[in-house]
């Protein structure tokens, strides 16, 4: 029995050192200046600029120009009839905080209990993550990471995806909290002997927002108080809701949802509201906009709600609500949304196809994202004093066929653009390339 014990716990050594040095290494702090020359820059903000010459030193841009520098730098690189964008932001995700479905062990995005606005995302999070290296190779630089669940799911935290742990990663702490708002509606699902879904009123829909009018309530009553006790960890945590250090997320697709959930946080004197969601949006579009009130919009790539609906109507919103003066974002929430993360741009691409400006699709991902996040002093876009935050692809990275990066950068440290999937392609590719030599 000893020598099975010894072999069982050699064989996991073993297992475990392989895996921790098959890790990447993130990138070094920037020690030579780098200057990127003669490409087709995507500010971010909605500007394009040919022939463009962008700078950074000490990970910091300190030349945007069409103009060659006056001064010189350590490092050059031809951009030629290459594209230069800042990092891509993936609003929302679970990234970090799950590796395989169907193993529960790896799964960490929810806890148990409704209303969780204590739960921190952020301590959770895994850098080193498997998941995490994909989204860097098509420019998903910075991501949301944000809990699932409950009514109040917990505060998300903003990072960047090249770090050794969840503290390098960190750009912005607990910066919003996640409230699911209830539905007014409900749905019976098809079933052989009655017929279609039906969408009926829900019965639970006042009840269900009174409870959480009574859990605000509460909260505000215990942070009155001068020395609480017991000590209640939710209620203390709405203590940054209320001061507006934090955001609040609003979960919600359908116009009676998000206006009563934004009327109710305006009435608790929440000014800082972002709606997450949104596939049912468009008929409060002009209350978003007269409201000012962002909106984190669902990936498009599904179909529609309603049954009378246009069929590519979640193509279309996002030109919709951005005619309707509506800052927009995009949420990559969908079908395995972890892992289709790194299809941000494309879904940014989609938007494109359906008459958004290319260079406003761009912005969906970058300026306005960091806009949601509260970061946009720092990154969203390539301007001067801004973090050196970009890459640069050989062809538009909007599009799956021409987003091939060959740079990448956060902070001006140059990462890593290789994963698993790549080195097995290259395995591969030699192994074919040398049977057709034979």
């Amino acid at each position: 029995m000893k020598t099975y014990n010894r072999f069982f716990y050699t064989i996991c050594l073993i297992m475990f050192f392989g895996f921790v040095f098959s890790q990447q290494v993130p990138g070094k702090e920037q020690s030579k200046s780098i200057l990127i020359s003669n490409g087709i820059l995507h500010v971010g903000n909605g500007e394009l600029l040919e022939n463009a010459f962008v700078g950074f030193e000490n990970g910091k841009i300190n030349y945007v120009s069409n103009k060659q520098p006056d001064k010189d730098y350590q490092i050059n690189i031809d951009a030629t009839n290459k594209h230069i964008y800042p990092g891509f932001i993936a609003l929302n995700t679970s990234l970090g905080l799950g590796e395989i479905d169907a193993v529960r062990a790896t799964i960490d995005e929810d806890e148990i209990g409704d209303f969780l606005p204590h739960v921190r995302s952020i301590i959770a999070y895994n850098a080193e993550s498997k998941v995490v290296e994909t989204m860097r190779m098509n420019g998903v630089l910075i991501s949301q990471i944000a809990p699932n669940g409950g009514i109040i799911s917990g505060s998300s935290s903003v990072v960047q995806l090249d770090a050794w742990n969840w503290e390098d990663a960190v750009i912005s702490y607990d910066q919003g909290i996640h409230l699911n708002w209830p539905s007014p509606y409900s749905r019976s699902g098809y079933s052989y002997y009655r017929g279609p879904s039906v969408i009926k009123k829900s019965e639970k829909y006042e009840s269900n927002i009174e409870e959480i009018k009574n859990f605000f309530d509460s909260s505000k009553a215990y942070l009155n108080e001068p020395n609480p006790n017991p000590v209640s960890l939710p209620y203390k945590a709405m203590s940054s809701v209320f001061s507006g250090r934090s955001t609040v997320f609003l979960h919600a697709n359908y116009e009676k949802q998000i206006k009563d959930g934004v009327k109710f946080l305006q009435e608790q004197k929440i000014k800082n509201i972002v709606v997450v969601g949104g596939t049912n949006s468009l008929q409060a579009g002009d209350f978003l906009a007269n409201n000012n009130i962002k909106i984190a919009l669902e990936q498009p790539h599904n179909l529609p709600t309603m049954e009378d609906e246009d069929v590519k109507s979640r193509f279309k919103l996002a030109s919709q609500l951005i005619d309707k003066g509506v800052t927009v974002a995009l949420d990559p929430t969908g079908e395995m949304t972890r892992m289709n993360t790194r299809n941000l741009p494309f879904f940014a691409g989609s938007f494109a196809a359906y008459g958004v400006d290319k260079e406003k699709a761009v912005e969906t991902i970058t300026l306005n994202a960091a806009k949601v996040l509260g970061i946009e002093d720092s990154y969203g876009s390539i301007e001067l004093g801004k973090s050196a935050t970009l890459f640069i692809s050989l062809g538009d990275a909007l599009d799956m066929r021409t987003n091939n990066l060959s740079h990448a950068y956060i902070d001006g440290r140059e990462i890593s653009l290789e994963t698993n999937q790549t080195k097995l392609w290259k395995r591969y590719k030699k192994k074919v390339e040398e049977e057709k030599s034979n």
